[in-house]
């Protein structure tokens, strides 16, 4: 009986007994999600020994249980998954642990998302997910490149590829193919205000709201009403810009990837995903992201870390774009994507996020006002390139209620 008690002694000392991690998240909700995340963590946890429970929050619901787990000391949350700007709120809160310390060892992280991954320099997650909006070019379009312009300057987001690149451009392709050859979203449900307050605006001014009424913001509109003799007119009738480009009505367009990629799917040769193209100020782009944050207190970090190793590897980072949509954050991702429609949009999405010269835009968290923020944008837009209005005499009164909508939220403007 001695012999076999050593024995089992030894085994328990070769086989590593892991805590528990709860791992709460506001991501992966739908059922669909759910169940997709559930199954790669019970693949993990049976290959690692940590026993992995994923509990699913509304952002409220996960703020209320951090800070009483705080308060009480009582920490049963061992991991948290939430977008960017609630990641922030949490560290505001005091709720986050510094992860300043912490190397996930394989993986090299996109430069502009670890950038945006700190709060009063401490970093307070790990990124996980992106999603954002791109431009799809068909390879047609670049036999009409204008001069001092390439196709690796457009594909790679150079400095070169700018707004009044684009200008040039769209108009060689127009005056050559004798038809208008950009297209945008702006029919009803069309995502086009979302061009204007987390692309140009940014791009130009360096803010979404903040310098709306700026001699920045009326070079920008200048440029925008010349760069409209170019785009097609049917544009006011559509609401995604997969099909117009599928039917060769234009050869250049912008929208979120979710609403590019059947024409990606459908034509993978045909097609490539690309940065925007950058302003005066930079590269202005809306980016969806989500992060891995562990809260103050966690006891079982080491193990936590394991599980984040796991949801950032290239292998679950390509699982998470096949299954879910989500982009991968992690350079090493692109090299295991199969050929195809995904690795297309995923290569133009991680091109853009590695730009250098970004300036990232998140949508403002402005609840029941969020309507009357884009309304804004849509209205200028209609006024000054469509009913031919100055700047000048549109943009005040529309940057006062602008600033009147963020200081009756409570946020301060962006």
């Amino acid at each position: 009986m001695r012999k076999y008690f050593v024995l089992f002694l030894i085994l328990m000392l070769l086989v590593p007994i892991f805590g528990k991690v709860n791992f709460g998240s506001t991501q992966m909700t739908p059922a669909a999600e759910r169940e997709f995340l559930l199954n790669q963590l019970a693949a993990f946890s049976k290959s690692s020994g940590i026993d992995v429970g994923l509990i699913n929050f509304e952002y409220p619901d996960l703020l209320s249980r951090l800070e009483a787990e705080h308060k009480t000391n009582k920490i049963t949350i061992n991991l948290v998954a939430d977008l960017q700007a609630n990641l922030y709120n949490f560290a505001a809160e005091g709720l986050l642990a510094d992860l300043s310390d912490i190397q996930i060892p394989g993986v090299t992280f996109l430069s502009t998302l670890e950038k945006y991954s700190t709060f009063k320099n401490q970093k307070v997650f790990i990124p996980w997910l992106q999603a954002t909006y791109a431009m799809a070019i068909n390879k047609k379009a670049f036999e009409y490149l204008p001069a001092g312009l390439s196709k690796d300057d457009v594909i790679n987001g150079t400095e070169k590829w700018t707004y009044k690149a684009l200008i040039n451009w769209a108009q060689k392709l127009m005056v050559e193919t004798k038809t208008p050859q950009l297209g945008f979203p702006l029919g009803p449900k069309g995502l086009w205000h979302r061009f204007l307050h987390g692309y140009i605006y940014p791009s130009y001014t360096g803010f979404q709201a903040a310098k709306f009424d700026s001699d920045e913001a009326y070079t920008m509109w200048r440029d925008l009403q010349v760069l409209f003799n170019y785009v097609h007119p049917a544009c006011t009738t559509w609401d995604s810009m997969d099909q117009p480009l599928l039917r060769n009505e234009v050869m250049i367009a912008w929208d979120h990837t979710a609403r590019l990629k059947q024409a990606i799917v459908e034509r993978p040769n045909d097609f490539v995903v690309v940065p925007v193209p950058r302003g005066p100020e930079g590269r202005g782009y809306i980016l969806v992201m989500a992060g891995l944050a562990i809260p103050k207190g966690v006891q079982n970090v080491d193990e936590v870390v394991k599980v984040i190793e796991f949801l950032t590897s290239p292998e679950t980072q390509v699982a998470i774009l096949q299954n879910v949509g989500f982009f991968p954050v992690v350079k090493e991702a692109s090299n295991a994507i199969p050929e195809g429609a995904l690795k297309i949009l995923a290569q133009g999405v991680l091109n853009q996020s590695s730009a250098p010269d970004s300036i990232i835009a998140t949508i403002p968290g402005l609840g029941s006002k969020g309507g009357e923020f884009t309304e804004t944008y849509r209205n200028a837009f209609t006024r000054i390139v469509f009913y031919k209005e100055s700047p000048a005499s549109v943009l005040p009164d529309l940057a006062k209620k602008l600033k009147g909508i963020f200081e009756e939220v409570g946020v301060p403007i962006q």
